[in-house]
């Protein structure tokens, strides 16, 4: 491990508010999956997968992924049963890292630069931990590999919730009680650190993506079952056989940047640096008064390491080509 390198700041696209990327929908694997494109600026640019993380949708992406387009062709979906795609039959990281895997292989884009928040950070792990043909480089955002103290987690007092029989429609019954508003503040104020970094277009589009869930059926089972399946494999990682998400980790062998908010709610603000020293090239960068979305909430500063990573790794191959 070692700290991650900031591309200079003038040298990254001048500063902008784009709006979400254009979307579709594409039949894949029986369903509909939601993609946004954020098209590349210039030739040669490599191709990017961003994965976003539980309750989240592909919007989580928009501004990195345009700070990045004049190096990265980009592309980030919504996960089964989050954002505008179809409700998935299972809701595991298992299932989802072979539904981005398949992905992948479907739209003939990889190798591929990943990017994962949050529980996109613990399928992403899985991804490239079992697919390393498929990854150029991985980039992880508070990612949620397992920790056990859940009282170092806003996410914690939903654990009852997963003992409780129908506890799905607990959830749906809460989600209707509370206007659309106040759980997009509720959403913004768990997630982001300092919320005057959000501006007034990035929470009108959080309120919208609100919306879209209320109109979702099954949106409040996604949600419950996801957090079922990634609790699940949390503790599978702490006992003997495979399917650790930690010795997963320790497989990857795609050069590695993992940012952590040092205000982080949701995930243990250990995880970050415990992930950076298990993954073998790996770079950390932990950021002072910043929560669950850095990528949403400083989304420059990841830009900025994300280009250091970029261009280390290609000068490592321009190297390597000159000792061949």
């Amino acid at each position: 491990m070692k700290r991650a390198t900031l591309w200079p700041d003038h040298l990254l696209p001048e500063a902008d508010l784009p709006p979400p990327w254009p979307g579709r929908e594409v039949r894949f694997g029986g369903s509909a999956l939601y993609v946004r494109d954020t098209p590349a600026t210039s030739a040669g640019a490599k191709p990017a997968l961003y994965v976003h993380g539980l309750g989240g949708s592909s919007q989580n992406w928009t501004d990195l992924a345009g700070l990045l387009a004049d190096r990265l062709d980009g592309q980030a979906i919504d996960l089964p049963g989050f954002g505008r795609s179809e409700p998935g039959r299972r809701y595991t990281i298992p299932a989802f890292a072979d539904l981005v895997i398949r992905w992948i292989e479907h739209s003939d884009r990889g190798p591929v630069h990943l990017f994962g928040n949050s529980l996109g950070g613990a399928i992403a792990v899985q991804v490239a931990g079992l697919r390393p043909d498929l990854v150029r480089t991985l980039t992880l955002i508070s990612p949620a590999l397992p920790f056990l103290d859940f009282r170092r987690s806003l996410q914690g007092r939903m654990l009852p919730v997963l003992a409780i029989p129908g506890g799905e429609r607990l959830v749906a019954r809460y989600l209707t009680q509370l206007a659309p508003e106040i759980m997009a503040q509720q959403v913004l104020e768990a997630c982001v650190a300092d919320l005057s970094r959000i501006g007034e277009q990035r929470r009108a589009e959080a309120l919208e993506e609100i919306r879209v869930r209320y109109e979702a059926a099954h949106y409040a089972a996604a949600y419950v079952r996801t957090f079922r399946g990634l609790v699940s494999s949390f503790l599978r990682s702490y006992l003997p056989g495979p399917g650790s998400l930690w010795r997963l980790a320790a497989s990857v062998r795609a050069p590695a940047l993992v940012v952590g908010g040092r205000a982080d709610r949701l995930v243990d603000v250990r995880v970050a640096p415990q992930t950076a020293r298990v993954i073998p090239d790996s770079r950390l960068l932990m950021l002072d008064g910043v929560g669950h979305v850095a990528q949403l909430e400083v989304p420059r500063l990841v830009a900025r390491a994300v280009v250091g990573l970029l261009a280390e790794t290609e000068e490592s191959g321009r190297r390597s080509d000159l000792a061949g």
